[in-house]
Order: C-alpha cells, then sequence, then structure tokens
C-alpha cells in the first residue's frame, strides 16, 4: 500500500487542480480557464503538484459540510491570496509566503483528510526551500522540526501531573465517608496512620478517627455506632454524587461518561467542538474524584483517556503546525490517549498498544514513536509523584511469583468463556438501559437518575465490606496472596505459620472464607447489575475498573474451589506433582488476574493492548500465556455472541459517523444494478 501513497496523493491533487480549473472558468470566464491549462500544459509534475497544493490550500471546507472562512483571508482567488498568478505557485519569490489561514470546520462535521494532509506537505515544503536562504529561516524550520517531540514532552508532564493529583484526591474524597484525620484533615487515611505502627490494622490507628468516634460513640461494636457510620456513608455518597451532577450539567456537558466513543469517533475525523476543551478538562478532573468517592460503580481509567486527550488539545494550540491543522491534530490526541491509559495503569507500553488497537483512526509511525515517547514522559511524572506511596504507579502489584500448572489452562479458558458471555450481557442490557433513557421521561431528569442510583448503590454497598470498600483495593484484595499478616475472612485458613519466610503451605479453608465467598457472591451480583445502571449517567463513568472487579470476584471464587478441590483430593493424578511441596498447590490470586482480564475483554473486546496492560498492572510477567488464553477466548465467545464491543455499541447508539478501519465490507452490487435508463 505504501508504494502506491506517491501515485494516489498526484492523483488526487490533479482532481483537485481540475476541480480549481472549473472554478475558474466558472468566475473569470472561458479564456482564463483555458490559459491557465495551457500554462500547467508546460509545467513539469512537480510544478503541477505545487498548483494542486495550492489549491487545496485555499479550497472550500472538509466532507462533512461547508467551511468558513480561515481568519485573515482575503479571497482574492481559488488559488490563494499569495499567489503570483493562477497558473504557477512560486514559492521562491521574496514576497511570495505560505498561506497561513487554516480551514476551519464547522461542528458535528467531518474534516478533510485529503485537504489538511496536502496543506501540512505544502508548509513543510515552503520550509525546506526556505531554509537556505537565512539562518532565521533555518531557525524555524528546526523549531518545526522538533515542535512535535516538544508538544507530546509537555502533553505527557500534564497528563502525569493530572493523573497524581487524581489519585490522591479521590483516596482522600473517599476515605472522608468513614472518617478524618484531626491533625491534617486534607491528609486520607494510610497518610495519616504513616505515623502509627498499626497502620495495617484499620481498627488500631489512633491518629484516624471515624465520624462515630468524632460525634461521641466510642463502642465499635454498638448499634448506635453502626447506624450513625453507615448513615454518614450514605449522606456523604448523595452529597458529593450531587455536587458532581451538578457541576457537570452546569459547566461541562461535555465531561459526563467515560469518553472513548467519543474519542474514537473524534480521531476518526469527526469535530465535536467543546469536547476537549479547557473547561470539559476542568470539570472532569474535579468530577471524576467526586464520582468515584461517590461509591459509584465505574473507575476513573477511561475518563483518564478523555482528560489525556483534552490537554492535547489544548496544548496543541500552542504549535500551529499541530492547532492549525486537524488531522496534524489528531497524531497529538493519539499519543495524548496513549498517555492517558499510561497514567490510568502504570502500564506505557499498554497504553500505546492501547491508542493504536482500540481508539486511534490514523496511526503512522512517527506517531508510534511519539506515543511511545508520550507515554514515557507521563509515566516517569507520575512516579516521581508517587500517589499511593508504594514505589509503584498502582495499587495492584502483587509480590508473588507461585507458579502454573499446564492443566489450570482449563479454568482459565472456563474464565475467558465466562467474560465473554458475562460481557456480552452487559453490553445487551446497558444498550438497552440506554436506549429506555433516551425514549422516555427518564432522560428530562439526569439530576434525579444520578442521586436515585447514588443512594441505592450506598445503601446496599454498606452491609457488604467487599462492595464497602474502594474497587481498587478490591481488586488489589483479591489479586493479593494470602501471608501471615492478613487477617481477613478471605485468608482464614486452618494452618500454622511456623516460619513467616516460608511460603503458604496448602491448607483447608476456615469460616472466614466461607463467610467471604457468601459476601463475594452477593458482591458479584450486585456490581453487574449496578454497573449496566451506572454506566451512561451523567457524571465521568469509566468501565475499566468495575469490569475487571467483577471478573477477580468470579476468578477468586474459582480459584479458592481449585485450591480447595486440590488440599482434599491430592491423590488425583492432576496434583500429584503439584502438592509435595510446602507450597499452596493453588494460588487463588492468580485466577482473580485472569478473570479480571477476561471480563474486561469480553466487555471491551481489547486483546493484545488487554494482555501487556495486565501484566504491566501486577508486574506477574509469568502469567502472561493464561492471560492469553482467557482474553482470546473471552473475544471469540463474545463475538459469538455480540459483534461489537462496549464503546463501538455507544457510539452507534448516539449516531455517531465512524467508519471503523477494522471492518471488512463486501460489496456484490455493481453499476449497472443502480443505474436506471432515462
Amino acid at each position: 500500500m505504501e508504494e502506491h501513497e506517491p501515485l494516489l496523493d498526484v492523483m488526487s491533487e490533479l482532481a483537485t487542480s481540475a476541480s480549481a480549473f472549473q472554478r475558474l472558468s466558472t468566475t473569470n470566464g472561458p479564456a482564463a480557464a483555458a490559459a491557465a491549462a495551457a500554462a500547467t500544459r508546460q509545467m513539469s509534475d512537480d510544478e503541477i503538484i505545487d498548483v494542486s497544493l495550492a489549491s487545496v490550500g485555499g479550497g472550500s471546507g472538509g466532507s462533512g459540510g461547508a467551511q468558513a472562512e480561515p481568519p485573515g483571508s482575503d479571497n482574492e482567488s481559488d488559488f490563494g491570496a499569495h499567489s503570483k498568478s493562477y497558473g504557477t505557485y512560486n514559492a521562491s519569490s521574496e514576497d511570495t509566503d505560505l498561506p497561513l489561514g487554516v480551514g476551519q470546520y464547522e461542528d458535528f462535521h467531518t474534516i478533510d483528510w485529503l485537504r489538511d494532509i496536502a496543506r501540512d506537505r505544502l508548509r513543510h515544503r515552503h520550509i525546506v526551500k526556505k531554509k537556505k536562504e537565512s539562518c532565521w529561516d533555518s531557525l524555524k524550520g528546526w523549531h518545526d522540526a522538533w515542535s512535535g517531540w516538544m508538544c507530546v514532552l509537555i502533553v505527557g508532564c500534564a497528563a502525569g501531573l493530572t493523573a497524581g493529583v487524581i489519585d490522591i484526591g479521590a483516596n482522600w474524597m473517599f476515605d472522608i465517608k468513614n472518617g478524618i484525620c484531626p491533625s491534617q484533615f486534607y491528609f486520607s487515611r494510610e497518610q495519616c496512620c504513616w505515623d502509627s505502627n498499626s497502620t495495617f490494622v484499620q481498627q488500631d490507628c489512633p491518629e484516624w478517627q471515624t465520624w462515630p468516634n468524632v460525634f461521641g460513640a466510642t463502642d465499635a461494636h454498638g448499634v448506635w455506632y453502626y447506624l450513625l457510620q453507615y448513615f454518614m456513608y450514605v449522606f456523604w455518597s448523595v452529597f458529593v454524587g450531587l455536587l458532581a451532577v451538578t457541576l457537570v450539567r452546569q459547566f461541562a456537558p461535555y465531561a459526563c461518561g467515560s469518553g472513548i466513543p467519543e474519542i474514537k469517533t473524534i480521531l476518526s475525523g469527526f469535530i465535536i467542538r467543546g469536547y476537549l476543551g479547557k473547561w470539559t478538562y476542568v470539570i472532569k478532573s474535579v468530577t471524576m474524584m467526586m464520582a468515584v468517592s461517590a461509591g459509584l460503580s465505574l473507575g476513573k481509567e477511561g475518563p483518564m483517556v478523555h482528560m489525556a486527550c483534552c490537554i492535547g488539545n489544548i496544548i496543541s494550540y500552542l504549535f500551529p503546525k499541530y492547532g492549525k491543522n486537524e488531522a496534524k491534530k489528531r497524531e497529538i490526541l493519539s499519543a495524548a490517549s496513549a498517555a492517558g491509559v499510561a497514567v490510568a495503569f502504570g502500564a506505557p507500553i499498554g497504553g500505546v498498544l492501547f491508542s493504536l488497537e482500540e481508539v486511534s483512526y490514523y496511526f503512522p509511525l512517527k506517531t508510534l514513536w511519539r506515543s511511545f515517547f508520550c507515554a514515557l514522559v507521563a509515566t516517569f511524572v507520575l512516579r516521581s509523584i508517587n500517589p499511593f506511596g508504594t514505589s509503584h504507579l498502582v495499587m495492584f502489584y502483587i509480590d508473588y511469583n507461585s507458579p502454573w500448572f499446564f492443566f489450570e489452562l482449563i479454568p482459565f479458558i472456563i474464565l475467558g468463556v465466562f467474560g465473554g458471555l458475562v460481557g456480552a450481557f452487559f453490553i445487551k442490557a446497558n444498550i438497552h438501559w440506554c436506549k429506555y433513557r433516551k425514549a422516555s421521561k427518564l432522560g428530562l431528569y439526569p439530576t434525579a437518575e444520578v442521586l436515585a442510583i447514588t443512594l441505592i448503590t450506598a445503601v446496599i454497598s454498606f452491609p457488604n465490606v467487599y462492595t464497602r470498600i474502594n474497587t481498587s483495593e478490591l481488586i488489589a484484595e483479591l489479586f493479593q496472596q494470602c501471608g501471615p499478616e492478613d487477617s481477613t475472612d478471605l485468608c482464614d485458613y486452618n494452618r500454622n505459620f511456623t516460619n513467616v519466610n516460608h511460603g503458604s503451605e496448602s491448607a483447608e479453608s476456615g469460616h472466614g472464607v466461607t463467610r467471604a465467598l457468601w459476601q463475594l457472591s452477593l458482591a458479584l451480583v450486585f456490581k453487574l447489575l449496578i454497573t449496566i445502571f451506572t454506566f451512561g449517567i451523567k457524571v465521568p463513568a469509566g468501565l475499566f475498573i468495575p469490569s475487571m472487579a467483577i471478573g477477580a470476584i468470579a476468578g477468586r471464587m474459582l480459584g479458592v474451589a481449585m485450591e480447595q478441590l486440590a488440599f482434599h483430593n491430592p491423590e488425583w493424578f492432576i496434583f500429584k506433582d503439584m502438592c509435595n511441596r510446602n507450597e499452596a498447590c493453588i494460588t487463588p490470586g492468580i485466577y482473580a488476574m485472569v478473570g479480571a482480564a477476561a471480563m474486561l475483554g469480553g466487555v471491551t473486546r481489547m486483546t493484545v493492548s488487554l494482555v501487556v496492560i495486565m501484566f504491566e498492572l501486577t508486574g506477574g510477567i509469568q502469567y502472561i500465556v493464561p492471560i492469553m488464553a482467557a482474553v482470546m477466548t473471552s473475544k471469540w465467545v463474545g463475538d459469538a455472541v455480540l459483534k461489537e464491543g462496549i464503546y463501538d455499541a455507544h457510539i452507534y447508539l448516539n449516531g455517531y459517523p465512524f467508519l471503523d478501519s477494522k471492518l471488512e465490507f463486501t460489496h456484490t452490487t455493481i453499476a449497472a444494478d443502480v443505474m436506471r435508463p432515462r
């Protein structure tokens, strides 16, 4: 395909030139058109391309609709105000300069890719020709060469800084639901307890005061203590939920939702004015922390991509090369989306692959390099901020390297089937609910909908410890392996640790594990159902974390079942080579990781980028094969039930003009089938 690109460019430019000649014959008469045609016949091929490029520089609007005149344009001729004649474009003349006006597209229109790319080629050719004339022009040439790298450098720094502030702010706002740090109210619970020796024991941190303690309740097992804690949890959730939806509706209506469907549409060439503006960026940054602290079943990872693209759009206007050319601007937006995923998951390579696989429409090789550099810078800045205080970029990092065995591919594939089926069910149910919202009077009351869902979520979540805590903390707990320091119900095994440096031995599950499995099963059903109604409300709402939580719960439950099966039946031939060591035969945390990847793959239909994100997210590079098997199975099963993922389904639901470059179209109709004789 690459070897035919020059020929296609020449053909398209000649066609544009021909249309310009036709306009000349209309405005200036046949004589002018004939003179221009005669002059063109005497020119070389390069000069012909120059003429066509000049005509493109002053041409009409994009393919989506009418185009407004650029600021400062006198519209002297169809070839631009700076042309010396209709037939030639003399770029070497001293008084000839590059047309500075760049066409602006109207809202909800599609850009003209060929025209914008041709304009950039004309601009670049003009700069190259002028470099040899003076030192100043040479300096401008160097500036043009490194402006792309400087732009993505600034975007990466801003994206990393934004992610760090949001991570710290979201953790603090979520902890406020449970209590406050009297000495420093702006500290989260973990920061407040850093000076204490009891950081890991939540009930015994004296520096942190729960709300019942603040109001005088001291008996942690009393009814009044529980009811007061329950009330403050629900009150704070509803309050910040109301504040979030009010800010979105009043200041930035585009700040709601995930943003990834719209980003895919914008990167394909569609114009949505204000969607990547400064107010959208500011309001979404603030309200996303509020939505997470409200306890809604949503995540901040998807909106991170939207905010990073807002940063890319804002910074691009500092560089006219990108700010005045919509096609070139989308190169910066592709790099910004990679940085958004990189800081959301701490996965720079996965972010680049996500931009390539999922959102980008036009992704040349230089955009790949700049996306990698932008993701690298953003990750470095976030690592320097260290928002979690653990020297890791995310909360899901694992510190074990337990092996997995070949026969475990069977339960891993079962998790893949689960992810594909449940993911397809989630997409269908969510799209059905969104259609109902659009068609009914419910869509007229977005504030009431947000308040109702927030209230229902808070009231049902508090009694269950696995729905009460932050979803990211839940996933981190499900990924971990039980050790001597763990005292949760999920790690309540009948084992005695005689050596803390020794691995965990297989043991029979206690009553705490049984109780935890019941609570996890209820949490699985609740999170699946409430996420269907939450995704699409008028607050920032990502889907990565809720999907991973659902899959991680299912994976952990299956992992515990396999663990107990191996413990009670060590004589089975599949367990003989596994259970003769002083370590656990099965590691349930691995199943949680695989389940999280399978569910996320079933919802989004991501493959390569998802696998890379998962091993960068957890640091478990030795578990790539199980994750690959589950993700691929999830995609196959999901595609068999429903072709599109959640983002494509919302693109079609909203009626965006998105033409997926990955789809194959089979055309069997010929011209004679649609032509009618006069």
